[in-house]
């Protein structure tokens, strides 16, 4: 069964954070915003909290409180897992003037977003698409194992298990982040860190999305060497525990 908080926070710091990359790649929504000035923060009781701004043509994530023109507000966490199904509508509190936004451009965007993120052979022949796909699952992916790692009951066994340090996930010519573990709390980072006593290597984009898909398993992928996996190993060995239970979230 779902644990409804940390399916709340994979909703909202996994998929829907996942907007500022689609902004950033994908045309027809980077001209949706191009005159949006536009910001909408998400509070849910007993859940997480964060905003979403859209500035001209750019869109970024924040989990700070500030000024908002949209406030949306949910009654639990299973309330915005419910909103994100399609199964329920937000409280909001503010921002009635910027309704139109929020029923149009914004549906749109997200509508763009599950587009991207639920992938089929044919689309997958697409470069443009390929490309926007292989970042988006990457980034919702390993996003949404520090979310497990931290909210799960499961998966804070694993996440505690995991020794203090960074671990480097890269794509070549493709995304690379980082999980900060300290603690038992993990950080997911987008970028290369400076230092880090643990890596995973894909080869490319290709071997990426196959893996990420579902098309091929990791472990052949090692046998090949199109995956590698390098530096401490019980960082890795815990990681890949919390990496088992993402298709579980995001199925």
């Amino acid at each position: 069964m779902k644990d409804a908080l940390t399916m709340a926070n994979i909703n909202l710091f996994a998929v829907l954070q996942n907007l500022v990359e689609l902004c950033k790649f994908d045309e027809s929504s980077k001209e949706l915003i191009q005159d949006q000035q536009i910001t909408i923060s998400f509070t849910i009781k007993n859940g997480p909290y964060a905003r979403l701004i859209f500035d001209k043509g750019k869109c970024s994530f924040t989990c700070k409180h500030g000024k908002s023109n949209i406030k949306l507000y949910f009654k639990s966490p299973e309330h915005f897992n419910q909103m994100i199904e399609g199964k329920a509508n937000p409280i909001p509190l503010k921002g009635f003037t910027h309704l139109k936004f929020l029923t149009n451009d914004f549906i749109t965007l997200t509508e763009r977003l599950s587009y991207y993120l639920r992938p089929n052979d044919e689309l997958l022949k697409n470069p443009t698409y390929f490309k926007i796909n292989t970042y988006l699952s990457a980034y919702a992916a390993f996003y949404a194992l520090g979310e497990i790692g931290n909210t799960d009951p499961i998966g804070k066994m694993n996440a505690g298990r995991i020794p203090n340090g960074n671990i480097m996930i890269a794509v070549d010519q493709g995304p690379a982040l980082y999980i900060e573990a300290g603690d038992g709390k993990l950080n997911v980072r987008k970028g290369i860190p400076k230092q880090y006593r643990a890596s995973m290597t894909f080869k490319n984009l290709e071997t990426a999305n196959s893996i990420l898909n579902g098309k091929i398993d990791s472990y052949s992928c090692i046998a090949t060497g199109d995956l590698q996996m390098r530096g401490f190993i019980p960082m890795l060995d815990n990681m890949n525990k919390l990496l088992a239970q993402v298709p579980f979230y995001l199925s």
